[in-house]
């Protein structure tokens, strides 16, 4: 008998387990919750484990706010060794001696935290021409890359036992991790590699909140549906508006609205009488919608008069 997908809007934070691709998990979960429309919102490699937010329904449409977001992970970084792929699934290239003590450690972290520049890694999803990175390297290609300017805003050492780094780090977008850990081994002269990845957090998203697989599963339907937050959760910290039901149903239908807010440019979270409506954008006295939610649309075929503060 063929599965029956339903419509399901909302959050789900998933915690990734190892060897399982983002679209793999995404799949899984989704079958789970027997869920129409899902997506998630940052890709993790298939060794590292830890945070995927998971967005169902209306949600796929707001996942872009975390694009931008800053990312915690833990790591483990072994020394001595470089692989091709800049942790463990690749090939050991290289194997050099560890003679390193714990203050010179502490030393080369110091100079990575902060702005830095990283060379995006040829096993990557970054694309070229449209095709990921990884693509061409699979081929025996190797494409000329740019230097990206990244921040690692925390770099802590948890523990070192002569070979191994255990550290948690936060950073900005567009961090490589690996490439991080590659850095750190290359300033201390012997190399390295990862061994473990974790993320732990995205933005004001906490591993700590995120559910396994195993225990989605043993859920009553009930249950999993009490796990997913709401669609405005994704972007908390996005300054809001408050609309009547007229101004929403103009929103609704594309128009543009005069009104005196008092808040900066830029986008805002919308909210109507029936709660969260959407985003839309303020410059100066103009709001445009930007992303609203589908059920706006039922709305926006009721036929309501011309309003003050309309435009």
């Amino acid at each position: 008998m063929a599965r029956s997908y339903r419509p399901i809007d909302g959050v789900l934070l998933f915690d990734k387990p190892l060897d399982l691709s983002s679209n793999d998990a995404l799949q899984k979960v989704r079958r789970v919750f027997q869920a129409e429309k899902a997506g998630h919102t940052g890709t993790l490699d298939p060794l590292a484990t830890g945070l995927l937010p998971i967005c169902f329904g209306e949600a796929t449409k707001f996942s872009y706010a975390l694009l931008d977001a800053d990312k915690r992970y833990r790591s483990t970084v072994r020394l001595g060794q470089t692989t091709t792929t800049g942790d463990a699934e690749g090939e050991v290239l290289v194997s050099s001696e560890v003679a390193v003590a714990l203050d010179q450690v502490q030393d080369v972290l110091s100079k990575f935290r902060g702005p830095i520049q990283q060379l995006p890694p040829m096993y990557s999803a970054l694309k070229h021409q449209g095709k990921p990175l990884y693509e061409y390297i699979r081929k025996g290609e190797t494409i000329e890359r740019e230097l990206r300017d990244v921040v690692i805003h925390e770099l802590v050492l948890h523990s070192y036992n002569g070979l191994e780094l255990d550290v948690s780090v936060r950073c900005s977008k567009g961090t490589y991790i690996r490439t991080l850990g590659e850095d750190i081994g290359a300033a201390l002269g012997c190399g390295a590699h990862l061994t473990a990845l974790r993320r732990t957090g995205i933005a004001h998203l906490d591993l700590e909140a995120a559910y396994t697989l195993d225990q989605l599963s043993e859920m009553t339907e009930e249950q999993r549906l009490a796990c997913l937050m709401p669609v405005d959760s994704l972007m908390p910290t996005m300054p809001k508006l408050t609309l009547d039901e007229v101004q929403v149903k103009r929103i609704a239908q594309g128009q543009r609205l005069g009104l005196d807010t008092g808040l900066p440019d830029g986008r805002v979270s919308l909210y109507g009488p029936q709660g969260f409506a959407g985003v839309g954008l303020l410059q100066g006295r103009r709001l445009a919608p930007e992303r609203l939610l589908s059920s706006l649309a039922k709305q926006a075929a009721t036929i309501v008069s011309p309003q003050i503060g309309v435009e």
